[in-house]
């Protein structure tokens, strides 16, 4: 890496590798100076259309049809890994050996040996001062983040119950052309596209999970058109008359024990029709609750006791910069202008280019989290597998951690 600035590149130009090619573009423009010079250097997806618009659209120097590409660039020190969760070992592998630093997107890859392969290889990395990092994007909403801190401060007393769903409509046509997200082991489906975000949102008002139990997985749709053409990110596209097999789950359900006390109830989908992209939850503590509905990132519910009964009910709190993430974060840091997902792409992006830096962490800006908390999760997301696959069996998190 250059003193004085920083060659970043994107490997996957589909849906979530435009939002991180848009985090990198916006990184510089929040929370003040103190980043070296980015440079927006290449989009590289093998569908050369896909990677030459995105590398236009996002102003960015070049476009590339190979991730070998970026690992030879001499030009390129942090990139950004969004392709299917099969080919993420390889590609990051093969990066953190180049010397550069790795932001991949969740889950970190698609099988717990291949997950544990990565953290060793970004341990080997780190002892040559080479990051590997993983995006856990819900982290890094302000309303989340801020319920979080009001659970863990006490001010709601101990928690005894965390409720949350995540609900998507992507699959909700039986006719939408089979792809990836439709291949691999049960529990590779929608608990692993978007129940590792609900457990991760879990896990960060509960703590460590404990015990998983109640499983179950269900597949809606068994088998799925094969697509004529391309297919990107959710887009459907013309089909032909071939089906072939859904391998994994439509919707997933389960219950987990966290260590520290309280349980919690989660669902996921990807045929939930009306709901393009829900993740909601309310956690019940001993002295108040709160809730949280991502259909409405600016704002938070919160119920605290009140002397008059008349005044009893949740309240309605309107994000501001007095919460995580917003003074500084947005354009317009006012209270009520408005944050959605794309925020928290850029927040994610400026933490990482943060510490590639060498700039201290601050509280405003945490940093992002590492492959062993990708491994955590995937292993959390395996005891649901194993418990479904048992019939709701009770899963120790520790025989997960131990599973081989």
């Amino acid at each position: 890496m250059s003193s004085n600035s920083i060659g970043v590149a994107v490997i996957g130009a589909g849906m979530a590798g435009k939002a991180h090619a848009a985090g990198y573009r916006a990184a510089t423009a929040v929370y003040g100076p103190g980043l070296p010079g980015v440079r927006l250097v290449s989009v590289a997806d093998a569908y050369e259309p896909l990677a030459e618009d995105a590398a236009r659209r996002f102003g960015f120097e070049r476009h590339d049809t190979s991730w070998q590409a970026i690992a030879a660039a001499d030009d390129i020190d942090v990139v950004s890994v969004v392709v299917a969760n099969a080919l993420h070992r390889e590609i990051v592998d093969a990066l953190l050996a180049a010397g550069k630093h790795v932001l991949c997107e969740k889950p970190l890859s698609d099988t717990l040996d291949d997950a544990r392969a990565m953290v060793a290889a970004a341990d080997v990395a780190a002892e040559r001062g080479v990051l590997g990092r993983i995006g856990l994007t819900y982290l890094r909403s302000p309303g989340i983040a801020f319920l979080a801190g009001l659970v863990r401060s006490g001010r709601l007393g101990a928690l005894i119950n965390f409720d949350g769903a995540y609900w998507t409509d992507y699959a909700c046509d039986p006719d939408g052309p089979i792809s990836w997200r439709f291949k691999g082991p049960s529990g590779s489906g929608a608990l692993a596209d978007v129940g590792s975000h609900l457990t991760y949102v879990a896990e960060l008002f509960g703590g460590p999970v404990a015990t998983v139990r109640g499983a179950t997985l269900h597949t809606a749709f068994p088998t799925r058109p094969v697509p004529l053409g391309r297919v990107i990110g959710h887009e459907h596209g013309a089909v032909g008359d071939e089906r072939d097999t859904v391998d994994n789950d439509d919707v997933a359900g389960f219950f987990v024990d966290f260590a520290g006390g309280g349980t919690g109830a989660l669902q996921v989908s990807r045929v939930a029709a009306g709901h393009p992209n829900t993740l909601k939850f309310e956690v019940f503590c001993e002295r108040g609750s709160a809730a949280f509905d991502f259909r409405f990132p600016g704002q938070v519910q919160v119920w605290l006791p009140e002397d008059e009964d008349a005044l009893a009910g949740p309240r309605t709190v309107i994000l501001g910069p007095a919460h995580p993430y917003w003074r500084g974060g947005l354009a317009m840091d006012a209270p009520g202008v408005g944050i959605g997902q794309n925020d928290g792409f850029v927040f994610q992006a400026r933490a990482f280019l943060e510490e590639v830096a060498g700039l201290s962490a601050s509280d405003s800006l945490p940093r992002n989290a590492d492959f062993t908390d990708g491994l955590h999760n995937m292993e959390l997301l395996d005891a649901v597998a194993r418990s479904a696959a048992a019939g709701g069996t009770p899963v120790d998190m520790a025989s997960a951690i131990d599973n081989t």
